[in-house]
């Protein structure tokens, strides 16, 4: 089969499409037949390395341990091994994995839900894990409610173009935070409110929203608690940027100390995967109340340049990888 691999950590030069066995499905996992693959910023940073953090995690220290890149994945069932009950082949999924961008992949059987009938595949494929984190970050970091202010910054990528009709589906009036260039996708999706931040500063406009998405942000925290009302909850996403370390997670891991001298609360939010949360999110996804932005389309052999554009900052919504 054809997918695109890298033995060396390093920027998209690496990759390279090529012809590998076929996996073959363990107890407990779905052989997929991939349809498309998402492309979300966990990629970059596993085939980067970087932060330095991340090798410590089991993700291989002077190398990549899996050879292949791409997590989020939408297709068919080929195969299923020992133990899985939940599919069968023919079956459509989607969900996340190591290793979608290639023609086959096997994924745990836990990982993947259900594709929504009214998804392609490309638009199933960038759900999974920007949809799942918008999700949590909305509905659990943030614990927004009908009625409240929320601000979304970072409104016209991957996570955020999510968060911003999540944050609808629950009732809030949604501002949006972006730059010129995705001012009308983060209003097409939904947003009561966009402020362009090449323009206007929304910390210095004197409004005090509920709840702060932040998935884009490298604003120090200082700034932003000067936007949130005084029992405001801030929940980061993610960290990019920062040193090569610990990139900007250092925000995420900083972020609930500064809880406990004040009445606003500030989280750094760790999403997780499973199959409970993806059918939770095709239940929103099934009734239209949220729709997959996506912004350009790669051929499998494209990959390389489906993470230069989603890493090149003018993005709007998620990129994707066809098979």
């Amino acid at each position: 089969m054809k997918a695109i691999v890298q033995d060396s950590y390093g920027e998209a030069g690496v990759l390279r499409l090529e012809d590998i066995g076929r996996p073959a499905p363990g107890g407990g996992e779905v052989l997929i037949r991939v349809g498309a693959a998402g492309v979300e910023q966990g990629v970059w940073h596993l085939m980067t390395g970087r932060p330095y953090l991340i090798r410590l995690f089991g993700f291989g220290l002077k190398k990549p341990k899996v050879q292949v890149r791409g997590r989020e994945v939408a297709g068919v069932v080929e195969a299923v091994g020992a133990g899985v009950t939940r599919f069968q082949a023919g079956d459509e999924v989607f969900g996340t994995c190591e290793g979608s961008f290639a023609e086959y992949v096997c994924a745990k059987e836990s990982l993947l839900a259900a594709k929504p009938a009214n998804l392609t595949f490309e638009e199933a494929a960038v759900a999974p894990i920007s949809g799942v984190t918008a999700l949590q970050a909305v509905r659990d970091g943030g614990k927004v409610s009908a009625g409240q202010k929320v601000l979304v910054i970072g409104a016209g990528g991957g996570v955020g173009s999510f968060a911003i009709q999540v944050a609808k589906a629950f009732g809030a009036e949604v501002t949006g935070v972006c730059s010129t260039g995705k001012v009308e996708l983060a209003r097409s999706l939904g947003a009561d409110h966009v402020i362009d931040y090449t323009r206007d500063d929304f910390a210095a406009a004197g409004v005090l929203y509920d709840v702060i998405i932040d998935t884009a942000s490298s604003r120090p925290l200082s700034v932003l608690r000067t936007a949130l009302g005084p029992r405001g909850t801030l929940v980061i996403v993610g960290g990019e940027g920062g040193g090569k370390l610990t990139g900007g997670f250092e925000r995420s891991l900083g972020a609930p100390l500064m809880s406990l001298f004040s009445g606003q609360k500030f989280k750094g939010l760790v999403s997780t995967e499973n199959y409970r949360e993806l059918e939770a999110l095709a239940m929103l996804l099934e009734a239209g109340s949220v729709k997959p932005a996506i912004g350009k389309v790669f051929s499998l052999g494209e990959a390389p340049d489906a993470i230069r554009y989603m890493r090149g900052g003018r993005a709007r919504g998620k990129a994707v990888v066809t098979v």
